[in-house]
């Protein structure tokens, strides 16, 4: 059972070293859910290291997605995401607030980035994709040679590695390794590519690459550049880099990992801003979201007596498409 108590205020971001408990050795593999359950309950992020995917294969998505953000405008704007039921595709300078995501907060300045987002890839007449569920299907590709076969082997690798974390995860709330894999067939993962230009001189106090918001699904595993500029707030209000590790991704959770844990584990605030007076800054984050329909309520072990049930059930599809309503200031094609 797990005993709910306030978490503390952590100096820096923790590293979880993966490397061995790809393995069969159950100590291992305890130890990384114990050290996952530490960082999930005070701050909601950090560091995997030793995980399995190669610093080559990352680069070259990297480079995927400078070639598509060096496309001409015109170009860009052929696969807007609003052409997508899905809301795959790109997103103009501009085209988000992601401060604005508090329902109740006054509207914010857009955010300082262009972006581009893709999910499962499958044909418009697959089974699936005609559910036109957020992540699975109805892509939009660019004109550039190799780019979607190197992107759709990157979400598939993403995928993997995103499983053997919810795995960890799920260990680390009591729970068998195997429990959120229903919750995960399917999914409504998405990549996204974000460039961020750099800082205007003339930007307003609030406006910047990313405002300050929280991840909408159950975990997101970001690739960052050699920049920095990712910010994240502890409980005590104060913002700590998540300073570029070469070798590693950032792991945090989304809201929707905050639900299913009745809030003993943090989806927190976290900000961007470019900080290259002359560079522009890159990062590929991969939203791992559960199935468009599962419904999410808390685990049962995250419900005591002396801590009860916060949240009423909603599935995924509820919760993200409200939450892109608030933030795109639209929905989705139908």
């Amino acid at each position: 059972m797990i005993i709910y108590t306030p978490p503390g205020p952590p100096r820096s971001i923790p590293v979880v070293d993966l490397g061995a408990t790809f393995g069969g050795d159950v100590d291992t593999r305890v130890k990384a859910a114990n050290e996952i359950h530490r960082a999930c309950r005070e701050l909601g992020f950090f560091y995997i290291s030793n995980h399995g995917i190669s610093a080559d294969f990352v680069a070259a998505q990297f480079a995927a997605a400078k070639q598509l953000f060096d496309l001409p405008l015109d170009q860009k704007l052929k696969i807007h995401m609003k052409n997508s039921p899905t809301t795959a595709g790109y997103e103009p300078m501009g085209g988000q607030a992601l401060d604005s995501q508090d329902a109740k907060a006054p509207k914010a300045p857009p955010d300082l980035k262009e972006a581009f987002y893709c999910g499962m890839d499958l044909p418009d007449d697959h089974p699936y994709a005609q559910k036109k569920w957020r992540g699975v299907g109805h892509n939009l590709w660019p004109e550039i040679s190799g780019f979607k076969d190197q992107t759709i082997a990157y979400h598939t690798a993403m995928g993997r590695l995103g499983n053997h974390v919810l795995a960890l995860i799920a260990q680390s709330l009591d729970l068998p390794p195997d429990w959120f894999v229903p919750y995960f067939e399917w999914s409504g993962a998405n990549l996204r590519f974000i460039k961020y230009p750099p800082q205007p001189a003339g930007a307003d106090f609030n406006q910047m690459g990313a405002g300050a918001h929280t991840d909408w699904g159950a975990i997101t595993i970001l690739a960052q550049d050699s920049s920095g500029g990712l910010e994240v707030q502890t409980v005590t209000g104060d913002w700590i880099e998540a300073i570029p590790i070469p070798g590693t991704f950032v792991v945090n959770l989304g809201d929707l990992m905050a639900r299913w844990t009745n809030g003993i584990y943090n989806s927190n605030m976290h900000r961007v801003m470019n900080k290259q007076p002359d560079g522009v800054r890159y990062s590929l984050p991969y939203f791992h979201s559960p199935r468009e329909d599962a419904v999410i309520e808390p685990i049962p072990t995250c419900v005591t007596p002396d801590h009860p049930r916060l949240y009423p059930p909603c599935t995924t599809g509820e919760h993200m498409m409200e939450m892109f309503r608030r933030s795109y200031g639209y929905l989705p094609a139908a």
